[in-house]
């Protein structure tokens, strides 16, 4: 049996501290467009960068919570949440994913935000009693929800074509789709298992024809805490499944999936980009080139 103490504490700290700045696409801080600029509010790197690729140099992108930090625990300072209010447009993934920021999200809602939350509109699959936050996974819904942005975006400003911009980013990632499966197709049927630290590699694994065989920390939220004898369970399941990886997140401590490696043999712990882009001029900067690292990076482990 596997007995480990870990504290899942793991960003408050950090939290406060960069809770106190935006991670900004444009360059600008959140309010401070020109007059008549439209500015977006987007609550992860990912949804920023989507956004981003719509408005184009007609407007200004900004991402709430910091390029790696759990998208899950971020908490918002009084400044952010203030920004919610004073966006032209705030883009939320939803389905529980920004669970720190809900209260803020919530309160400007009602105060009459302009909110769009993509994951419900994207036909999500099932998760446990809920519902997978973790569509950006998969390039077609990415590709839609870059057309709900661009929707949004000309009701507040119809004299702009934002949806020949979504169109265009529709293609790339139409592109991106068929190279993926390129990448992957040095992974054997028999090898396409999955471990993963939280479950966020659904979309992914129906995608691309993969199953995910076990998680180490249980659901879709990295705030949960796994007892000893589901990590011993896990631990049972990989020697069972032959499985020779672990994929963990950049934006999360990977303690519990490098214990639970430790007891078996020869298993690897990956690390994936899975709910934050990387470094903006890093090859994980955007979200096309963190699916490709990603699947990169899953093919050399499995294949």
């Amino acid at each position: 049996m596997i007995t480990i103490l870990i504290s899942r504490n793991k960003t408050r700290i950090g939290t406060l501290i960069v809770g106190l700045v935006f991670s900004v696409i444009s360059g600008c801080d959140a309010g401070s467009g020109k007059d008549g600029t439209i500015t977006v509010v987007a609550t992860t790197s990912i949804w920023g960068d989507v956004a981003a690729r719509v408005v184009g140099p007609d407007g200004e992108v900004v991402t709430l919570i910091p390029r790696g930090a759990d998208a899950h625990d971020y908490q918002a300072s009084p400044q952010q949440a203030a920004s919610l209010r004073e966006a032209d447009l705030v883009v939320v993934n939803g389905l529980g994913l920004e669970e720190g920021l809900q209260e803020a999200l919530s309160a400007a809602a009602t105060d009459g935000a302009n909110v769009l939350g993509i994951a419900p509109l994207l036909d999500p699959r099932p998760l446990g009693d809920g519902a997978d936050p973790h569509v950006w996974f998969d390039p077609s819904r990415v590709a839609e929800a870059a057309q709900l942005i661009a929707t949004r975006l000309v009701e507040i400003d119809p004299e702009v074509d934002w949806a020949a911009r979504a169109d265009a980013y529709g293609v790339e990632l139409d592109e991106l789709d068929v190279e993926i499966e390129t990448i992957l197709g040095v992974v054997e049927p028999e090898r396409r298992k999955l471990v993963t630290n939280h479950d966020s590699l659904g979309y992914f694994a129906d995608r691309y024809g993969f199953q995910v065989v076990g998680v180490v920390i249980p659901g879709g939220s990295t705030l949960s805490q796994p007892s000893s004898a589901q990590l011993a369970e896990l631990v049972s399941r990989i020697e069972e499944e032959a499985v020779p990886a672990i994929f963990a997140e950049t934006s999360s401590p990977t303690d519990l999936a490098e214990a639970v490696a430790a007891e078996t043999d020869g298993v690897a712990v990956v690390e994936l980009h899975t709910e934050s882009l990387g470094a903006p001029d890093s090859t994980t900067g955007t979200l096309l080139g963190m699916l490709r690292a990603n699947a990169e990076r899953i093919a050399d482990a499995l294949g």
